[in-house]
């Protein structure tokens, strides 16, 4: 496991926020498109009139090319030594050393942020975020 100081995090954002930009494209991309083959689930469920399976053929696949999509750029970020967090948010954590206990914690970002200006213990979350500096 990489082990991030906050200037190293923040210098990662170069390369890791435009990977959770297109993460977050992606997530949007996917929820559309199950969004479009859930209403035509639903329609078949019903009396399947009107089922066009070239149509459902195309979202499946639609489908199906961003989901790779989503597991690539996953595996980019986690290879970087970030973990993904949340796909909707685009929140990740940078696993960290806090100097006074030595224990693993996490530096937390989303996208929308500035730079990587909060952190919080492995168990706490999202939730229990606190201002860096430690």
């Amino acid at each position: 496991m990489r082990i991030f100081t906050q200037e190293e995090a923040n210098d990662a954002l170069e390369v890791v926020r435009p990977l959770v930009e297109r993460l977050v494209a992606a997530r949007e991309r996917f929820v559309h498109v199950a969004g479009r083959l859930q209403q035509v689930e639903g329609r078949v469920a019903g009396n399947g009139g009107g089922l066009d399976p070239e149509r459902v053929r195309e979202l499946q696949e639609q489908a199906a090319e961003v989901g790779a999509e989503i597991a690539l750029l996953v595996g980019e970020l986690e290879a970087a030594g970030v973990q993904v967090k949340d796909l909707d948010q685009g929140l990740i954590d940078f696993p960290a050393r806090h100097p006074e206990s030595h224990e693993t914690v996490l530096l937390c970002w989303h996208l929308g942020e500035d730079g990587v200006e909060y952190w919080h213990g492995v168990e706490e979350g999202f939730a229990g975020r606190k201002p860096l500096p430690f």
